[in-house]
């Protein structure tokens, strides 16, 4: 199964348990955030070996390369939990509640800025980003690994403005730093991430 055809089924599956989703318009990031994830839990599921090219797209549809049943099975299974936490860890900011929003991201925003450069920055943001979203989802929490991943790793990066993000040293206290919070985000309840949508999607982990 390509990826085309992938995010196709999945697709598929979601609008079968939330028929009100529009995912070819209005909801389209929930198509994204889910095939997102879904392509991290089959990379974390099925790492890549020493004889296959970590970049390859191949490697995380290892998991699928089985009977249609059986992904079908899957993909309904996975759907489901999925949306679970979607529910659970999403708030969505409409209309005039955005302002609340905006009002704190203002308070915030020198530090986001400062955070924002560093990330750049960081040399191995990346391979970071890849191992805190294992260990989210190590912890269950299967949706939206990415964006958080990031938003813990630049918040954290922000409070080391004055040092060499890219020092092993640093780079240790940093990836230390995120995974216990991801630890304990994993045993917070109720949303963790925000989406306005009275214009483009905005993302920002509650941190």
């Amino acid at each position: 199964m390509n990826t085309a055809e992938l995010e196709t089924k999945l697709s598929s599956k979601i609008k079968e348990a939330e028929p009100t989703l529009d995912l070819n318009g209005a909801d389209r990031k929930v198509l994204y955030v889910a095939f997102q994830d879904l392509q991290s839990y089959l990379k974390f599921i099925a790492p890549p070996t020493s004889t296959t090219n970590p970049d390859c797209p191949e490697t995380a549809k290892q998991p699928l390369q089985q009977d249609p049943a059986e992904i079908d099975s899957f993909l309904t299974v996975w759907t489901g939990l999925w949306l679970k936490k979607w529910r659970e860890r999403f708030n969505l900011v409409i209309g005039a509640n955005s302002q609340l929003a905006s009002g704190k991201t203002c308070q915030t925003s020198e530090k986001a800025e400062n955070a924002e450069s560093l990330w750049f920055q960081l040399a191995c943001r990346y391979e970071l980003t890849e191992i805190v979203v294992s260990a989210l989802i190590r912890h269950s929490e299967i949706c939206g690994a990415t964006i958080i991943a990031e938003s813990l790793l630049k918040s954290e990066l922000g409070k080391q403005k004055d040092k060499d993000v890219n020092s092993r040293e640093q780079t240790f206290v940093l990836l230390n730093n995120v995974l216990r919070r991801a630890r304990e985000l994993s045993q917070r309840k109720g949303p963790v991430v925000s989406i306005k949508v009275d214009k483009n999607y905005y993302l920002q982990v509650n941190n």
